[in-house]
């Protein structure tokens, strides 16, 4: 009968000792756990463990981080594929940190190398040694739930202080001593916009009046649509801080007056429905241009009245040629143009999308990280109910570059540039919303 072929395991041996006291002396902390450590890989020598011969020593040197000599020359080794298991004599010898802890394990798995403590029976190699793991897992994940929520309590509780808790700083303010400071020059401004939106009473028409005197928000860049609504509707210039939805009273001063804050906001909430709806009549098809039938024929924009009432569809431009065969021979133009919407809001949630938008846009600007792209992206979704149906059009054509519409699905292409200059655009307005 022939003997099972046992796979040979390369066993590096770590030590570690916090403080340099009695490391001149012959026989030392790190030899007596490189003794404990080289016993037990002597008695695992029947499984195939064999001990390398390089020394993984750090006399003087705490455990309270990963900056080790020894440690790293561990590391580069097991990048290097050299090392198959790693041997302590106990688990505080490697880290004294749970999360430093967690790290190596991912290291270690990603290479394939388990962890063995001789003296405490955790060895990665068996069912029990990765259970241990797990439960390691789960309380480091609790613990980094704990420290989210105390933060979030805390910022909670100061924001409820009327506190300012950081981020970007508003138009018409500056942060001196953590505290917002009314900047007068920029306040004036502030008070300018809101006095002119009442007179005005069009977003559209006042921003292009900004625009051509050279308006510009706390960035330097010429204000626009997104940045007006943002301005108009923080609360923080009427002394306010907000937090989650909520509003308490702030410490700072107040820029606008309440009368004039409610002029402005009974004009921003009375008037939306009648000027979307009046728009809404003037707008040309959401989805021109970019909506295909099963056979890949273009889908054309038609309407038709009945009862005075405006039916609007989208027809396959091969009916309006001759009568040809279609599965989908019309589409009902609300149902589909609000489902693309709907589809459209829903990916710009998804991660990859996020990362694919991200990648480039860091072409236009190097400096922008994944998280502020997300946070754009997501806060396209609650400002297109603000948007007029013009500039939604606008918007869905440059997301959008091919709606295929079957019987019984419907398939979306987005265009990544598109995707790119909106997180562009977003991120400026995305500078006063966390402002608020």
């Amino acid at each position: 009968m022939k003997k099972p072929i046992v796979r040979k395991l390369r066993c590096a041996v770590y030590t570690r000792k916090s403080s340099e006291e009695g490391l001149d002396q012959e026989f030392n902390s790190l030899d007596a756990q490189r003794e404990s450590c080289e016993s037990y890989v002597a008695s695992q020598r029947a499984e195939g463990w064999l001990l390398v011969p390089d020394r993984y020593d750090d006399g003087g040197f705490s455990g309270g981080n990963l900056e080790r000599p020894a440690l790293q020359r561990l590391l580069a080794d097991i990048e290097a594929g050299k090392v198959d298991i790693v041997v302590v004599y106990k688990i505080d010898r490697l880290s004294r940190s749970l999360a430093d802890f967690m790290k190596l394990m991912e290291r270690f798995e990603a290479k394939g190398v388990t962890f063995v403590s001789v003296t405490q029976s955790f060895n990665t190699t068996t069912s029990m040694g990765r259970l241990m793991l797990n439960v390691l897992l789960s309380f480091a994940q609790f613990e980094r739930e704990v420290i989210g929520e105390r933060i979030r309590d805390k910022v909670a509780a100061s924001r409820r202080k009327g506190m300012w808790m950081g981020g970007w700083t508003p138009l018409g303010y500056d942060v001196k001593d953590r505290k917002l400071v009314v900047n007068c020059r920029e306040a004036a401004t502030v008070k300018m916009v809101f006095e002119r939106f009442i007179k005005v009473g069009s977003a559209t028409q006042l921003v292009e009046q900004l625009r051509s005197e050279g308006v510009t928000g706390k960035n330097g860049r010429l204000v626009d649509k997104g940045y007006l609504y943002q301005l108009l509707k923080n609360r923080v210039y009427i002394g306010e801080a907000v937090h989650k939805g909520d509003s308490y009273p702030g410490e700072h001063k107040s820029i606008v007056p309440r009368q004039l804050w409610d002029k402005v906001h009974a004009i921003l909430e009375g008037n939306a429905r009648k000027r979307a709806a009046k728009a809404r009549a003037q707008t040309p098809a959401l989805l021109k241009g970019i909506i295909f039938g099963p056979t890949g024929c273009a889908m054309t924009p038609t309407h038709t009245r009945k009862r005075g009432r405006l039916y609007r569809y989208y027809m396959a431009s091969d009916l309006l040629k001759h009568a040809a065969e279609c599965p989908v021979r019309r589409v009902p133009a609300g149902e589909i143009e609000n489902a693309v919407v709907d589809q459209v809001r829903g990916l710009l949630r998804a991660p990859e999308i996020i990362v694919r938008t991200w990648r480039g846009a860091k072409q236009l600007a190097p400096d922008i990280d994944e998280g502020e792209v997300r946070e754009a992206l997501h806060r396209l979704d609650p400002l297109w109910n603000e948007l007029f149906p013009a500039e939604q059009a606008r918007v869905v054509q440059l997301l959008v570059e091919r709606v295929d519409v079957s019987p019984d699905r419907l398939d979306i292409r987005l265009r990544t540039e598109g995707l790119t200059n909106i997180a562009s655009d977003l991120r400026l307005v995305g500078a006063t919303a966390r402002a608020a």
